[in-house]
């Protein structure tokens, strides 16, 4: 079974029924850059446009007030690549998190779990896809028959997050508005697996996909479809413009908040108002807001500065905490706030030696225990934390957040006390006492002790760290050198086994509880730096990567499957608490820094975003929780009425 980052469950043995929000007597306000469209005929009115019911945005306890239509906000991302983020920031899920990351129906008028095995989905009636084609229980079966259960376009099988004990669910279609999944055991996945901040896709937009299937299309027009792409087979042109993630086809029909109107590559890509999207204010109001997104594609490294210039309406992404000082320096010649949110993450940053290197000296090393401990003590946190940092960090391993109701002192304090006499004595026990005349350690091959640290090159900060720990090894007999590269040659070369060891977060989640998923401590997933062979064996379900082959990540991953197999809340802490001292005793990563604020630029001007937030990937998509559609520019100049939808042409 695929296991995700941080998973909430749901009670086991109950029957549960959510529904979005409580129901108001609304009349429904047309927006008003749309009313020439509705005026033209090429758009039908507010209420033929909605489902029926709507999500309404409940705004009751929260700091947020109404909004009025208008305005285009300005984001900025290093890499065209990054436009996949409004999938990220819009956020419209089949099931969300709200901000205490509960979960409840979005998209979904509501579901019913009954035994924590049988899901029942119900859609919400009249709700269409941004082109104004219904959304219904078609676009799950074509997903699951189609795609999800095709050998051409899911060559390695079931995707892994359907499947239980290596079991696929029972898929049905009970109407046009209501699917069911059952499983012959509990899944405590499913429903989070839906929220993520990259979320599982079961369904696709049918009605436009179709064109692109074998099974529905002439063969000659597919052959010609095919050939004028580029592709190489069908399979590779469905899923060229079936990429709901990515959400680089400007065609592609959407349930997002925005609908992507600029058609790659470009430096600049524009995002315009989803006149069909499914949440309306308690006003009446058609959510967003905003009328248009833009994205400007520039230089990671000038992003901090372009965002203290003024240039971008809500910014976190390329920001770290350094850029702090300069950020409030241009706040009031330019006009926006400096807000410091707090990050969840387990380390804010961490090492990863790759257990599965193909280099077999330093893999034989990275595995010896003694060698991960000695390199973990061999680390001064302090002098990061004060230097860096101003000493407003936690210097600490790897693990849970003091927030966390699983948090223990050992955990965060195993082997992260800077101690290099007891590091030196380990390395020398190891049999690692030949040194070069630099002082540096020489492997059992002779080659001198130098560890290459890639990383994704994205700003100055990890750099920054690493020349700190460059100071600390030398003392140890160790010579670091960092080496950048582009985050996806990165992580394909540590899949591949040629990266020695990695820089990154820390734990997605450090604040987890015992009914959220411990799957982050043992090798379930590729993208884990430290072991991606093992994860990638594990995802897969044998099909590709290596089997786990060393006695205490084995461990883990068999109590993170009894984890998933018990049904006691007792049970599940005591696993919890287990995993963490394996986890953390072991130094299976290195964790060097915790607690370190997200900046987050925000134009004065933009109202309901929070002063104060969490800023995480999964579960919070970063802007994602705070729902993005709800935000609005106060002053009328921030207005446009410049929307096309396409309909002009």
């Amino acid at each position: 079974m695929k296991i995700s980052k941080l998973l909430i469950p749901l009670n086991i043995g109950l029957v549960i029924l959510l529904c979005t929000f409580p129901t108001y007597a609304l009349t429904l306000k047309e927006t008003p850059v749309l009313e020439k469209f509705i005026k033209s005929g090429s758009l039908p009115a507010i209420s033929l446009r909605l489902p029926k019911p709507p999500s309404i945005a409940n705004f009751d306890n929260t700091n947020k007030i109404l909004g009025k239509h208008g305005g285009q906000m300005r984001l900025l991302m290093g890499r065209a690549k990054d436009i996949r983020l409004m999938v990220v920031y819009g956020y419209a899920r089949l099931v969300g998190y709200r901000h205490d990351f509960s979960l409840y129906a979005d998209i979904l008028e509501k579901y019913e779990v009954s035994d924590g095995r049988e899901f029942t989905l119900y859609l919400r009636p009249n709700h269409k896809w941004s082109d104004g084609h219904p959304f219904t229980a078609e676009d799950f079966r074509y997903y699951w028959e189609d795609v999800a259960n095709n050998e051409s376009l899911s060559p390695t099988g079931l995707p892994s997050r359907f499947q239980v004990n290596n079991k696929k669910p029972r898929f049905e279609v009970i109407n046009e508005t209501t699917v069911k999944y059952t499983w012959d055991q509990p899944n405590p996945y499913f429903l989070p697996s839906l929220a993520q901040a990259r979320p599982f896709y079961i369904y696709m937009p049918a009605h436009y996909m179709k064109r692109f299937h074998s099974r529905y299309q002439n063969e000659k027009t597919l052959s010609d479809m095919v050939e004028e792409s580029g592709q190489q087979n069908w399979s590779a042109l469905h899923t060229k413009y079936g990429r709901q993630y990515r959400n680089d086809n400007p065609d592609l029909p959407t349930l997002q908040p925005w609908v992507l109107k600029t058609r790659p590559p470009a430096e600049r890509f524009v995002f315009e108002r989803n006149p069909f999207y499914h949440r309306i204010d308690t006003d009446g109001h058609q959510l967003p807001y905003l009328d248009e997104v833009t994205i400007t594609v520039a230089n990671s490294k000038l992003i901090p500065a372009k965002a203290g210039a003024g240039e971008t309406d809500l910014q976190a992404r390329n920001l770290s905490f350094n850029d702090y000082t300069f950020l409030k320096q241009g706040e009031r010649r330019n006009n926006f706030s400096t807000h410091l949110w707090h990050t969840a993450k387990g380390s804010h940053m961490a090492l990863y030696p790759n257990l599965n290197t193909n280099d077999t000296i330093w893999r034989d090393l990275f595995r010896n225990v003694e060698f991960r401990r000695a390199l973990s003590m061999g680390i001064n946190r302090h002098e990061i934390n004060q230097v860096i940092y101003f000493g407003l960090a936690i210097e600490s391993n790897n693990a849970v957040l003091p927030k966390s109701p699983l948090y223990k002192p050992e955990y965060a304090n195993k082997w992260a006390k800077y101690l290099p006499d007891t590091a030196n004595k380990i390395l020398d026990g190891l049999g690692l006492t030949k040194r070069d005349g630099r002082g540096v350690r020489l492997l059992p091959d002779g080659r001198p002790m130098e560890i290459i640290i890639e990383t994704a090159g994205e700003d100055t900060e990890q750099t920054d760290v690493l020349e700190l720990i460059h100071d600390s090894w030398l003392q140890i007999g160790i010579k670091v050198y960092s080496k950048p590269l582009q985050r996806e040659v990165l992580r394909n070369r540590i899949f591949a086994g040629s990266t020695l060891m990695s820089i990154w977060f820390g734990l997605e989640n450090g604040v987890p509880t015992s009914e959220m998923s411990p799957s982050e401590l043992a090798p379930t997933d590729q993208q884990h730096l430290q072991w991606p062979k093992w994860g990638q064996h594990y995802q897969t379900n044998g099909k590709a990567g290596e089997p786990i082959d060393m006695a205490v990540p084995l461990r883990l991953a068999r109590l993170n499957d009894a984890w998933v197999e018990t049904r006691s809340t007792s049970s599940r802490k005591k696993i919890w608490h287990q995993m963490l001292h394996l986890f953390t005793d072991n130094v299976f990563t290195i964790g060097i820094i915790a607690g370190v604020r997200q900046p987050v630029v925000v134009n004065n001007e933009l109202r309901n975003v929070p002063s104060s937030g969490i800023y995480n990937w999964d579960p919070g998509a970063h802007f994602g929780i705070y729902r993005p559609d709800t935000f609005w520019f106060e002053k009328s100049e921030k207005n446009t009425n410049t929307l096309n939808l396409g309909l002009d042409n």
